[in-house]
C-alpha cells in the first residue's frame, strides 16, 4: 500500500485492525467517542452534524440507543422499549461456562461444524456451533469465559463473537465475563523484566491478610485492564461473604471473617474494577453472594443439597450484610455501587421476616425485593448463581440443580418464581424456552402489561451495564495491544509484590528466620493422595518435591540427607476436608451426614449438635442432619506425618514449615514440631523462598482465627466472627484474628485492631 493511500485512510478515520485482518474498522470522532464496526455485519455508519454513529438496527436513522452523546440510562430505556419479549428473555440468560477453544468432551465441550475441536485443523478462535445457536436463536448476550488458550486467541474469538452479535437483531454486543483468573502457578519463576500469560496474585484471603485496601484497588485496576484486553467486561467477583464458619469450602474466596475488613476490601475491589468513572477502562463488578453464604450449617456448602442451609444461632444475620451495604454499595468512585449482585444458593434459615419462606435466596422475594431493592435501594442487576433454575436429583453432586426449598416446582415454575422474586438474570442458562413459558404464566396471573413492564425493567438494568463499559461503540480488540497488556512486566511485578505482602509468619522460635547465609537445606518429598475434583475428574496419587528446587538452590545448598542439613523446609497444605456428606454412611444405616474436620488426625464429633438447626430435602425422609459421634478422616494426614517425621530426622535442628492455606486449621498437631511457620495463600514458591532467605520481611496478619481444637469449632456459632478459643503456641502467641510476626516479633501496628469491631 502506498504511503499516501494509508495517510488518506487515517485522515478519514478508518483503520483496519488485527495484523492486516479486516475484521473491523475504527472511526475516531473528533471530541467524541471512538466507534468500531465489522463491515461484514451489515451495520452502516450514520453521519449527523459531522459525527459518526453505528446504525445497529439498520433502519437508516439515528435512534436514541445508537447515540453515544446520550446518557446510558436514556439509551438503555430506549433500546429496552424496542426489544421483543424474546429478545429481552435472551438478555436475561447468562451462558454456561465457555472454554476457548471448546474442549472435545466433558463439561466444557463444544463442536465446530458438528465436529469436536482438533488441534491443527480447527481455528481455536472460531465460535462453536453452540455459541452461534445461543446468540442467534436464544438471543443470549452474556457469556461466561473460562480457560483461554492464549490472550491473542481470546482477542480474536472476542472479535468474531462481537461481529456475529452486531450482525443479528438490534446489534446488541456480548457482555463477556469471567470468574477470578489471577491465581498463581506455584513453580513459575518471577523475573521482573519478563511478562506472563496474566498477572499472578495471592488468593482473596491472601489479599485480606495484607489488611491493605489500596493494594486490592490497585489489583482491581490492573485486572480490569487485562480483562478488557481479553474482551471481558464483567467480573463475577468479588466474593464478600464474611467467612464466619471456619469449615466452609469457599472460605478461600473471601476476605476472611471480619465484616469490616470484607467491606473495605470489597469496596476497593469494585472501585478498582469499575474505575473512577464508567468507560472503556471499566469492568462491571458482580459482587457475591447476597445476603452472605458464610454461615452454612456445620460448614457444608450450598453447591450441594446437603449444604443448602445457612443458620444463625448467634442471631447475627445483619452483620453478613455489612460488606454489601457499607462496602460494595458505597464506592468512593463515581460508579457509586457494584453494578451487579449474585445471591447465593443458600436458604437463609428463618430470616425471611415478611413471607416466612425458607427458600433459596435466589427465589426469596423478601431477600431480593424487600431487603435488597427496597430497604437498601439497590437498582443494579441481580443474577442468580449458576444452575439455580435446574432440577435437583442428587444430594452430593456439584453439577446438580440447586432449587433449594422449591425442589417440587417444574423448570418453568422455577423460572417464574425467581422472576417474580426480583432476579434479572439466570446464571448458567442458555435456553430461552422455559423463561418464555414463565412469561406466559405471568400473563395469566398478572396480565400482559404488568409482565412486559417487569421484563423491561430487567432489560434496562442489563443494557445499562453494557452501555456503561462502552462496547456498544467499540467491542473490538487489537490483538497486538492484547499481547502487550495481558501479563505485561509491570503488572507481573505488582502481583508478585502483593504475594510477598500476603505471607503470614505465625512462628519464629529463637529467630530461626531469616536464613541469610547459604546454608544446607533438606526438603522432603510430599505425598499427595489420589483425588477427584468437583467435576469428577481424577488425579492419581503422587510423591514429589513440593517446591521448585531450582529456586531453592539459588539461596541454599540442597541435600537429600537430613543429617547433612542445617535446616529442613517442609511444604504442606491445611487439612483437606470432605463436603460433610458420605453415601457410604447411608449404606450403614446413617443419614449421610459426617463431620467436616480441620485437623489431620481422625476426628470424632462428640461435641456436635444432637439435632441440626435446619434440615429437609425431597430426597430425604428426615430433617435432623446431625453427625454427632461420627468420625471424619482427611486424605492429607500424610502432611502432618511429614512434619513429625522430618522433625525426628532433624533432631534438634530447625524445621521450617510452610502451609498453603485455604481454611482455618488446628495447629496443635504440627506447631510443636516446627521452629518457624509461614502461611501461604496461594503464592509462588519464589515468594516463600525469598522470605525465608530474608529478601522479604513478613508483614501480613491473620484474616481469620485458628481454632485451638475441633471441640471449639463445633461449639462456635456459624454466623458469628471471632468466637473461637484460638491456638496458643510454644512461644505463648495466640493465633487470633490480626496476629502476625515480622523479624522483630509480634506486629502491633494500627491494622491489628482496626477491623475487629
Amino acid at each position: 500500500m502506498k504511503k499516501s493511500t494509508l495517510t488518506a485512510l487515517l485522515l478519514t478515520g478508518f483503520v483496519s485492525a488485527i495484523a492486516q485482518e479486516s475484521v473491523f474498522k475504527v472511526i475516531q470522532n473528533k471530541g467524541g467517542k471512538t466507534i468500531a464496526y465489522a463491515p461484514t455485519s451489515g451495520v452502516k455508519i450514520l453521519t449527523v452534524n459531522g459525527l459518526s454513529f453505528k446504525d445497529l438496527n439498520k433502519n437508516g436513522k439515528l435512534d436514541k440507543y445508537e447515540d453515544w452523546r446520550l446518557a446510558d440510562d436514556i439509551r438503555a430505556k430506549d433500546l429496552a422499549s424496542k426489544l421483543t419479549v424474546e429478545q429481552i428473555a435472551g438478555l436475561m440468560l447468562y451462558s454456561s461456562h465457555q472454554s476457548i477453544p471448546a474442549r472435545p468432551g466433558g463439561y466444557f465441550a463444544g463442536t465446530y461444524g458438528g465436529k469436536p475441536f482438533k488441534a491443527g485443523e480447527t481455528d481455536p478462535s472460531d465460535l462453536t456451533d453452540q455459541q452461534k445457536k445461543f446468540l442467534a436463536e436464544d438471543n443470549l448476550r452474556h457469556v461466561l469465559i473460562t480457560t483461554v488458550q492464549t490472550p491473542e486467541i481470546a482477542a480474536k474469538w472476542n472479535n468474531k463473537m462481537q461481529a456475529y452479535c452486531e450482525s443479528v437483531g438490534l446489534g446488541i454486543p456480548a457482555n463477556n465475563s469471567s470468574d477470578p483468573r489471577h491465581g498463581t502457578k506455584a513453580r513459575a519463576e518471577y523475573d521482573a523484566a519478563a511478562g506472563g500469560e496474566i498477572s499472578m496474585w495471592p488468593s482473596s484471603l491472601g489479599m485480606a491478610a495484607t489488611f491493605d485496601p489500596t493494594l486490592i484497588e490497585k489489583f482491581g485496576k490492573i485486572a480490569a485492564a487485562e480483562y478488557r484486553a481479553l474482551g471481558i467486561t464483567t467480573a463475577l467477583s468479588p466474593q464478600v461473604d464474611i467467612a464466619t464458619e471456619p469449615r466452609w469450602g469457599r472460605f478461600n474466596g473471601t476476605f476472611g471473617e471480619s465484616p469490616w475488613l470484607s467491606a473495605v476490601m470489597g469496596q476497593a475491589y469494585c472501585d478498582g474494577f469499575q474505575s473512577s468513572v464508567w468507560g472503556a477502562k471499566s469492568v462491571n463488578a458482580m459482587v457475591k453472594h447476597w445476603p452472605g453464604g458464610g454461615a452454612g450449617e456445620a460448614g457444608r456448602d450450598a453447591h450441594y443439597a446437603n449444604g443448602k442451609f445457612a443458620v444463625y444461632p448467634g442471631n447475627n444475620f445483619d452483620a453478613h450484610l455489612i460488606p454489601f451495604t457499607q462496602g460494595a454499595f458505597k464506592l468512593k468512585g463515581q460508579t457509586k455501587m457494584a453494578s451487579a449482585i449474585m445471591p447465593y444458593y443458600t436458604i437463609s434459615w428463618n430470616q425471611d421476616k415478611k413471607n416466612h419462606e425458607n427458600v433459596a435466596n435466589n427465589y426469596n422475594k423478601y431477600m431480593i425485593t424487600d431487603l435488597l431493592r427496597t430497604k437498601y435501594g439497590y437498582d443494579g442487576v441481580v443474577c442468580t448463581d449458576w444452575s439455580v433454575v435446574a432440577l435437583h436429583k442428587a444430594m452430593d453432586s456439584f453439577l446438580d440443580g440447586k432449587a433449594w426449598g422449591v425442589e417440587n416446582l417444574s423448570l418453568v415454575e422455577l423460572h417464574y418464581k425467581a422472576l417474580m422474586a426480583g432476579v434479572d438474570q439466570y446464571g448458567g442458562n442458555n435456553n430461552i424456552k422455559p423463561l418464555l413459558e414463565a412469561y406466559e404464566m405471568g400473563i395469566k396471573e398478572h396480565g400482559e402489561a404488568k409482565m412486559r413492564a417487569r421484563m423491561e425493567a430487567s432489560a434496562v438494568r442489563l443494557l445499562k451495564n453494557i452501555f456503561r463499559v462502552g462496547v456498544f461503540e467499540n467491542p473490538y480488540l487489537n490483538t497486538e495491544e492484547t499481547k502487550a497488556i495481558v501479563g505485561k512486566p509491570e503488572f507481573m511485578k505488582a502481583g508478585y509484590e502483593a504475594q510477598l505482602k500476603s505471607i503470614v509468619m505465625l512462628k519464629n522460635q529463637a529467630k530461626t528466620l531469616p536464613i541469610t547465609t547459604k546454608k544446607t537445606v533438606y526438603v522432603p518429598k510430599r505425598f499427595v493422595a489420589a483425588s477427584r475434583n468437583f467435576l469428577g475428574m481424577e488425579t492419581p496419587a503422587s510423591e514429589d518435591y513440593p517446591v521448585n528446587l531450582e529456586i531453592v538452590k539459588k539461596h541454599f545448598n540442597l541435600t537429600d540427607n537430613a543429617d547433612e542439613a542445617d535446616f529442613a523446609l517442609v511444604f504442606i497444605e491445611n487439612p483437606k476436608a470432605s463436603i460433610g456428606y458420605d453415601k457410604e454412611d447411608t449404606k450403614n444405616g446413617g443419614n449421610g451426614y459426617v463431620p467436616i474436620s480441620l485437623q489431620y488426625n481422625d476426628y470424632k464429633a462428640d461435641d456436635a449438635r444432637e439435632v441440626s438447626i435446619a434440615g429437609g430435602d425431597i430426597l430425604e425422609n428426615f430433617t435432623n442432619r446431625t453427625y454427632k459421634g461420627k468420625t471424619a478422616k482427611v486424605p492429607n494426614i500424610t502432611d502432618m506425618q511429614l512434619v513429625l517425621n522430618t522433625k525426628a530426622k532433624m533432631k534438634n535442628k530447625p524445621v521450617v514449615v510452610v502451609v498453603n492455606t485455604t481454611n482455618p486449621m488446628v495447629f496443635s498437631e504440627i506447631e510443636p514440631s516446627a521452629s518457624a511457620i509461614l502461611l501461604s495463600f496461594g503464592v509462588q514458591d519464589q515468594a516463600i523462598i525469598e522470605t525465608i532467605a530474608g529478601k522479604n520481611e513478613p508483614s501480613a496478619l491473620l484474616p481469620m482465627q485458628m481454632p485451638a481444637n475441633m471441640s471449639v469449632v463445633e461449639k462456635q456459632a456459624e454466623d458469628v466472627p471471632y468466637d473461637m478459643t484460638c491456638h496458643k503456641d510454644a512461644d505463648g502467641n495466640v493465633y487470633d484474628f490480626g496476629f502476625g510476626l515480622n523479624w522483630k516479633g509480634v506486629i502491633k501496628d494500627a491494622r491489628v485492631t482496626k477491623y475487629k469491631k
